[in-house]
């Protein structure tokens, strides 16, 4: 397992254990206060939780797992996936702490420190598929299915 592999999944970890501290914190606040949470923390749990764990986890196994590059493949280059990892990362580092603050404060710019977050979200999914596109082949598979096998 090479080292972005290992970051993509080492970052999952991290936001899940941010959203799960989150999620507590929010369920503290209900159960014994009383006090629901605002729809800002309970999106950055969602996207702390869904982007940050469950998209940086199948992003780094399939960047494991998928089958490697063909020769003369231009499209994945190993920069290219790692250029994804940190507008994906810091994106949604961003987008995380930018809702926590605006559950606490009214201030404007935190507004469009969640939209950058978000359209960063939007962007390095879509560069990490991007470059990844030519790795979603058949490596022998089509061959057994031309022989009838089902699986």
């Amino acid at each position: 397992m090479h080292t972005l592999v290992r970051r993509f999944i080492k970052t999952g970890i991290a936001f899940l254990f941010a959203g799960i501290a989150v999620g507590l914190w929010m369920l503290a606040r209900r159960e014994l206060w009383g006090i629901w949470p605002s729809p800002y923390v309970v999106s950055a749990h969602a996207h702390a939780v869904l982007v940050g764990f469950v998209m940086f986890l199948i992003l780094g196994v399939a960047l494991w797992l998928f089958p490697r590059a063909e020769k003369g493949d231009e499209r994945y280059t190993p920069r290219r996936a790692e250029t994804a990892y940190w507008i994906l990362a810091v994106a949604t580092g961003a987008r995380f702490l930018a809702e926590l603050a605006r559950a606490a404060s009214t201030a404007r710019w935190l507004a469009w420190i969640v939209l950058a977050g978000g359209v960063g979200q939007a962007l390095g999914l879509g560069v990490y598929f991007w470059t990844m596109w030519a790795r979603i082949r058949p490596v022998g598979s089509h061959l057994r299915e031309a022989k009838g096998e089902r699986f």
